[in-house]
């Protein structure tokens, strides 16, 4: 094998020699080629970008169009008798339309004398009138508006085709100011009351067209690689030159270069292919803050925290499934499911900690302290509930979900030298497994403690006393869903079912 890699190599040596222009003329115009593929990478993204930019100035534009409207228009006719602000003041003699109204069809018109530029509000809220069309249309919108919900600040804007353009879909949140939020609760066709100054009311879309810009970017293109072949042209004519002049001289010196070049590059590629390696097997087993002090040389790992909250799920139904379905199947489901629920860690940034069978645990506030630990553990848990009834719906299934939850101070660190994993201890995290293994199907349990972080901005139901093996009795409480949902009922099962455990 090595006398082959050998004669290979004296083989591309002799070949670099005797067509060294050539090989240089491909790699020039290879170089060419790659310079060419950035500089159109680089281009896309400076065409999004400035769009994108685009875009925000645009939205701020039609905002102060309608503010602009609304203080100097609306508010100084409030007052007059015989004018009124409505959606239909095309029907009502002496009447101007309400703000929204006017920025709506101010979009309307935008877009009609654009050309593909377009401008929308919508909202998960319309008013009645706007129920055909106010709403959420596609996919993009109702992301956005989810998306906007959770980060108002942060602007929500994606590249898709758009009536066969390619174009720049970019949502911002309309937000209530304090001189809309009376409005909007005292409308009579409002279809919600209790709006507070700061709610996302609705979502302002820009959509802009990127063909235009694209065309423009690859006739740029073609002239730079214009350019760029004659000043190859004209480099390899003066190269060869030199190296017709230096040939007879330097033969030794570049198979020496050639081969120590070849040894180092391989050696270097195989140790970062390594290195690689090592880094994403470390990552995959401890968090990042904990893996840089193994890496440190750190011999002991573990750290005390005041204030943890601890989350066990456990997948009711499971094992009956898996006396119907083949091994392979079963194992399939379950990575489904976890991989759902690593993906909602992922976006509340919690720590999982581990997976027991169909057990699956997860902590707040470690290993870095964050104040919020027990709010990101409950939206980690109602969003656990909406992903086992979306695998339901996909899968046919009857599984539910039982969630237990506990706040109190833990031990974290590494245990073991092979295999080793990072885990908790202490009374915080038994008492999380027993409100898990004590709780209802379908229902997240929680302890005194969670309670009394959580109590003023979730709905509650008070399950009461009941007795904890290890523990005695315990006062526990069901969390139903965030304030305000309107999917947050309280559950009223039977004594029997509430006594399980």
């Amino acid at each position: 094998m090595g006398g082959f890699v050998n004669r290979l190599v004296n083989r591309w040596i002799r070949l670099l020699h005797k067509r060294t222009i050539t090989v240089l003329a491909i790699l020039f115009f290879a170089g060419v080629a790659g310079a060419l593929w950035n500089m159109s990478r680089l281009s896309s993204q400076l065409i999004v970008s400035q769009a994108y930019q685009n875009a925000v100035v645009y939205a701020r534009a039609i905002e102060e169009a309608r503010t602009l409207y609304s203080s100097q228009a609306v508010n100084r006719v409030e007052d007059f008798h015989g004018v009124q602000v409505t959606h239909d003041y095309g029907t009502q003699p002496g009447a101007i339309p309400l703000p929204a109204t006017y920025l709506i069809e101010l979009g309307q018109s935008l877009s009609k004398n654009n050309l593909g530029m377009g401008v929308r509000l919508f909202s998960d809220y319309p008013f009645p009138w706007r129920q055909a069309d106010g709403g959420a249309r596609d996919e993009f919108e109702a992301t956005a508006i989810a998306e906007l919900r959770q980060r108002p600040e942060q602007p929500y804007f994606r590249v898709e085709n758009v009536r066969g353009r390619r174009s720049l879909r970019y949502a911002q949140a309309d937000i209530l100011t304090a001189s809309c939020v009376s409005c909007h609760n005292q409308h009579p066709d409002s279809p919600k009351r209790d709006w507070k100054v700061g709610d996302v009311r609705g979502v302002l879309e820009i959509i802009a067209p990127l063909d235009g810009f694209v065309a423009q970017t690859r006739s740029g293109l073609q002239e730079t690689f214009l350019m760029l072949t004659l000043l190859s042209v004209l480099a390899l004519t003066g190269i060869a030159l030199v190296i017709n002049r230096l040939r007879q001289t330097s033969q030794e010196l570049e198979v020496r270069v050639v081969e120590r070049t070849a040894q180092l590059q391989s050696a270097n590629q195989e140790l970062a292919l390594e290195q690689a390696k090592s880094e994403r097997l470390l990552l995959n087993v401890l968090p990042k803050s904990i893996a840089m002090q193994l890496k440190e040389g750190q011999q002991t790992i573990a750290d005390w925290f005041a204030e943890v909250t601890i989350l066990f799920a456990d997948i009711v139904g499971f094992t009956e499934l898996s006396s119907q379905v083949s091994a392979k199947e079963l194992v399939n489901l379950l990575n489904a499911i976890f991989s759902a629920f690593d993906r909602l860690s992922d976006r509340y940034q919690l720590e999982k900690i581990k997976t027991i069978g169909d057990n699956y645990m997860v902590a707040s506030g470690l290993p870095m302290a964050r104040p919020d630990h027990a709010e990101a553990i409950a939206e980690m848990a109602l969003a656990m509930q909406q992903e086992i009834l979306r695998f339901n719906a996909e899968h046919r299934s009857q599984l539910s979900i039982r969630i237990g939850i506990n706040t109190g101070p833990v031990v974290a660190g590494v245990i073991g030298t092979r295999k080793f994993i990072y885990d908790l201890w202490g009374d915080a995290v038994n008492t999380a497994s027993r409100m898990e293994s004590h709780g209802v199907p379908g229902m997240i349990q929680v302890s005194e403690s969670t309670y009394q972080r959580l109590q003023n901005a979730y709905v509650w139901q008070a399950r009461g006393r009941i007795p904890v093996k290890g523990k005695g009795e315990m006062n526990t409480y069901f969390l139903l869903g965030r304030k305000g949902d309107t999917d947050a009922r309280p559950l009223k099962p039977s004594s029997s079912t509430l006594s399980q455990g």
